[in-house]
């Protein structure tokens, strides 16, 4: 039988971004930002609509001159996600992003010019009833913590992110998710528990900078995997070289791998070895087509040796263990029927809609291996 995992989620207040909720026991949310000059409404507006029809689910672009505020609207009419607006250094960009129908914006206090235009665009934000991410990156941190703490350490970053909080919370305004972004991932990973212990703020997670896939992508999930896994994060974001629609997948593939947001079926084959006695590399392709469009969270082992095949297979919600030519179907951990190789995929693909049927009936919208419902949403323990 499958092992039931015991997860906790790190217990964190909830932040109204557009039509999705940030935080508390809601999903991880995935994001992108686009690479065109935003001002270039044409070329941006369909970037973002590559990113929806990819699952993007919450969209950044940048607003580094007058003229790309200017467009704000109009973007925000033509599209269909919760739209954020970065701004870097020039907080009167902040300000006048808050003049537009956008549903948050991202800054990074330590460099648009010291406290006294930070809590400009707090009051503004707080007017406007817009949340604010306030982003630490390593790569920015204020001079006088790295002077302090003698690099861009944890240490030092997530005292930056709690000293901004402590400014916001002193305007009265508490909108605020929080990101302690690094291209390393060790110190990534600490900030990011570090801060966990000291706040309750939702925090969006990444590897930032981390370059060119497939590297690039390996690098994030070796980052984000620790992170998650512990219960941290609540928006987050693949940063690649290049065309951003393929940040999509890797977000899903990575949320789906740490069981965090489970939204397909998981397919699970052992290595091409010499042990195999049957097609294996066949039956696996044949069974990801005709599972492409399932969102049944549900786990299907397909072992084509019989030295870890039953073994495997029992610890699936469905398996085939599979010797010369024939196998068996496991389910729950039991044998439901034996079938010839020829047989395999037809009856897999029966047994995975007759657990739909069964899951459908019993009202179970989850199972053990899976902390998320059809839609992503979250079901997990708080701490």
């Amino acid at each position: 039988m499958t092992y039931r995992h015991t997860f906790q989620r790190h217990k964190t207040r909830e932040v109204r971004v557009g039509d999705k909720v940030v935080g508390g026991d809601n999903p991880i949310w995935v994001q992108s930002m686009t690479t065109p000059d935003t001002h270039d409404l044409e070329a941006t507006v369909e970037q973002i609509h590559r990113l929806e029809e990819a699952g993007c689910e919450i969209v950044r672009v940048t607003v580094p001159k007058p003229q790309d505020a200017a467009v704000l609207t109009e973007i925000k009419k033509r599209i269909h996600l919760p739209l954020i607006c970065d701004i870097h250094f020039d907080y009167k960009m902040a300000l006048a992003a808050l003049d537009h129908p956008v549903d948050k914006i991202r800054i990074n206090p330590g460099n648009i010019g010291g406290y006294d235009r930070y809590r400009q665009v707090i009051r503004k934000a707080k007017t406007k009833g817009m949340p604010m991410r306030i982003g630490v990156n390593a790569g920015s941190l204020e001079r006088e913590l790295v002077e302090k703490h003698g690099f861009p350490c944890p240490p030092a970053m997530v005292e930056s992110a709690l000293r901004y909080i402590e400014i916001a919370e002193s305007e009265g305004y508490h909108d605020m998710i929080v990101s302690l972004k690094s291209s390393d991932v060790i110190t990534a990973v600490e900030a990011y528990r570090l801060y966990a212990k000291q706040a309750d703020y939702p925090t969006h997670i990444g590897i930032t900078e981390a370059g060119k896939a497939p590297y690039a992508v390996t690098k994030s999930a070796c980052g984000l995997a620790p992170i998650l896994l512990d219960g941290f994060g609540d928006t987050i974001r693949i940063s690649l070289l290049g065309d951003p629609v393929p940040e999509i997948q890797a977000a899903f593939d990575i949320l789906q791998a740490t069981q965090r947001r489970v939204r397909k079926p998981e397919l699970i084959a052992c290595p091409t070895c010499g042990r195999l006695e049957i097609d294996l590399e066949g039956i696996v392709a044949q069974v990801e087509k005709r599972l492409a469009h399932k969102t049944t969270a549900v786990k299907i082992s397909i072992l084509g040796c019989i030295v870890n095949g039953p073994g495997e297979a029992r610890e699936a919600d469905l398996g085939i263990a599979a010797g010369k030519g024939k196998g068996v179907i496991f389910k729950r951990g039991e044998i439901v029927r034996h079938v010839e190789e020829r047989e395999m995929v037809d009856a897999l693909l029966e047994e995975v809609e007759t657990w739909e049927q069964e899951e459908a009936a019993s009202g179970r919208l989850t199972n053990g291996h899976n902390p998320a419902d059809a839609n992503g949403r979250v079901k997990l323990p708080v701490v």
